[in-house]
């Protein structure tokens, strides 16, 4: 029975949209991962790191479970994966678990939001 359900569940990532770069190319050295709250200040840190000329895109998710089918190849075009999160990294750990890729987190645990500075910060060592 639980393995039926969990199938049944997979079963629906068949229904979702195919995941879209929502900013950058659909390949580079880098790509930052978001979901949620994390929108704002991820876009404006990667609209700021592209208009400095470095290969930076954006994928924000909207749907966590089942992930999108393609999310997995479309991250594996990029040299490196950056997750900020407001947690201790629990989506980090799920694109790492469940598509095998080496995410890399910025959690912050405060309770504040990220700043776009942090993200700016944590997009150059990212790169470095």
């Amino acid at each position: 029975m639980t393995d039926t359900r969990a199938n049944k569940i997979l079963g629906i990532a068949r229904h979702i949209p195919p995941q879209e770069v929502t900013i950058g190319a659909p390949e580079g050295d880098l790509v930052v991962v978001g979901w949620g709250s994390t929108y704002g200040p991820i876009a404006q840190a990667v609209t700021r790191a592209r208009k400095a000329g470095k290969a930076v895109s954006h994928v924000h998710l909207r749907h966590i479970w089942p992930l999108p089918e393609n999310l997995g190849p479309l991250l594996k075009g990029f040299k490196r994966i950056l997750v900020p999160e407001m947690n201790t990294g629990q989506l980090k750990t799920l694109l790492r678990d469940q598509l095998l890729v080496d995410a890399r987190p910025y959690n912050k645990v405060s309770g504040q939001p990220f700043k776009i500075r942090e993200i700016e910060a944590a997009i150059e060592a990212a790169l470095a």
